[in-house]
């Protein structure tokens, strides 16, 4: 009997990890672009190219990208339309980034 209990909890054990498992929600590309651009931002800063303020910027900017990842993920599924937001998202930081260090400012 004592057996029985062990392998029925050990069963719904199981079953319960597998299923928080499949509900997270899993965004590869969308952390591996987060992850380069925060990249570039550093090197940008430790370079000179950019200033702090765009530096500040840039980060806020990021800060809202993961926020609505974030929010995104809150369900356990990101929907197509939420990662086509996300990646439009990052495509207006990617070129704001660019822009900032490509500018004539240079930190001081």
């Amino acid at each position: 009997m004592l057996n029985l209990k062990n392998s029925l909890i050990a069963t719904l054990l199981a079953a319960a990890s597998i299923g928080a498992f499949a509900q997270t929600a899993a965004t590869p590309r969308v952390d591996q672009r987060e992850a380069n651009q925060q990249a570039r931002i550093a090197n940008g800063a430790a370079s000179g190219e950019l200033t702090g303020k765009e530096t500040v910027r840039l980060e806020k900017e990021q800060a809202a990208i993961n926020k609505a990842e974030a929010h995104a993920k809150g369900d356990g599924t990101v929907t197509k339309h939420e990662r086509k937001r996300l990646h439009r998202m990052q495509n207006a930081a990617s070129k704001d980034i660019h822009a900032q260090k490509h500018d004539a400012q240079t930190a001081k």
